[in-house]
């Protein structure tokens, strides 16, 4: 057999899946596997408890970047974030997302040193990129390409482009049980509804995915992780960029809105209006915790599920992040039967 020939088998493998595809979980990761999925001429049901991206989509601070990333099992996908969402930008136009850049400076994680994509930027360039700070800080770091996403209407977009595409979604369809035949093999899930027949089942269920799987004798170690999300009143362009410093993550997501990933509402409240000139009046409008699908290792999970043929498990961490890049890769995955070798780091079995 020739080099070349042989390369090509090393590629490719036989479809960890096949037939009609059943995606549990309408959030961010879930609707992008279904789009993808059905894009690439699946036949897929999309099925959820709420709407698209209604979970814990909905409390995602949202930040979308390339910059940076040097380590870990999934480093090299994690590089990829923002070049897959341009892309899924030119295939869905109109897909909320924003294009800001990201300031990040005197975080426990801030190091003067510039990653992929980042530059370090003097106190005179940062005052130029986010003019309403008080005192723009010594150095910070500079990520043009970062950007952000409304996560909710991401999920509903890829969800109406999977529909599109020949895809059923069935919202308010709360799943109960994967089903299996005799022999083992799934053949689809059990619904609040009735079944929904599917050879292949993909579980994006988030924190969900892990007691959805134990029937089945799989362990997915993944446990629900708080994280909460600050919404303020506030005037119009205030922050320009997506701000990373000690005190929170901060974005404008409309133009009297602020979001903030941070700890505590007052400690919160206090640090925008410090840090921001024109901030005495911002307001606190909500906070909500988020229970966010956390991996054992902190690593996606992702991949076919060898004891139970036919299905496949996709539940993250920096899941909005990684959304669209993984939704492509298990598209190709399930539909082409190609072994992706940027998941290679990500699969159940490692644990």
């Amino acid at each position: 057999m020739s080099e070349a020939r042989s390369r090509e088998r090393r590629q490719r493998a036989e479809p960890a899946v096949s037939g009609d595809v059943v995606v549990v979980g309408a959030g961010i990761v879930g609707a992008s596997v279904a789009y993808h999925a059905a894009r690439a001429g699946a036949a897929v049901t999309l099925v959820d408890a709420g709407g698209p991206g209604a979970g814990v989509t909905a409390d995602s601070f949202a930040w979308i970047g390339a910059s940076g990333v040097r380590t870990g099992p999934a480093a090299a996908l994690r590089a990829t974030a923002a070049e897959e969402y341009r892309r899924l930008e030119a295939e869905l136009p109109g897909l909320p997302v924003t294009w800001s850049g990201s300031l990040s400076w005197g975080a426990a994680d801030s190091t003067r040193e510039a990653g992929p994509g980042q530059e370090i930027v003097d106190a005179a360039t940062v005052g130029t990129l986010e003019l309403a700070l008080r005192q723009p800080p010594e150095w910070a770091v500079w990520a043009p390409g970062d950007g952000a996403v409304d996560p909710v209407g991401v999920a509903e977009r890829l969800a109406a482009g999977a529909r599109a595409h020949g895809a059923l979604v069935r919202p308010d369809t709360p799943v109960t049980a994967v089903r299996r035949d005799t022999a083992g093999r799934v053949v689809g899930v059990e619904t609040a509804a009735g079944p929904l027949p599917g050879a292949t089942v993909v579980l994006a269920a988030g924190v969900a995915t892990a007691a959805l799987a134990a029937p089945l004798g799989t362990r997915v170690p993944v446990d629900p992780s708080p994280a909460t999300l600050f919404r303020f009143r506030a005037p119009a362009g205030l922050v320009r960029t997506v701000v990373h410093n000690g005190d929170f993550d901060l974005r404008q997501v409309a133009a009297d809105r602020l979001i903030a990933a941070a700890d505590s509402p007052e400690r919160t409240l206090a640090a925008v209006r410090s840090t921001f000139r024109g901030a005495a009046d911002v307001e606190l409008l909500s906070a909500r915790v988020g229970m966010r699908p956390m991996p054992a290792d902190g690593e996606p999970i992702v991949g076919p599920v060898a004891e139970v043929p036919g299905l496949y498990v996709a539940v993250l961490h920096s899941a909005v992040t990684l959304a669209a890049a993984v939704g492509r890769l298990v598209a190709r995955e399930l539909v082409d039967g190609v072994v992706e070798p940027l998941l290679a780091g990500c699969r159940p079995d490692r644990f």
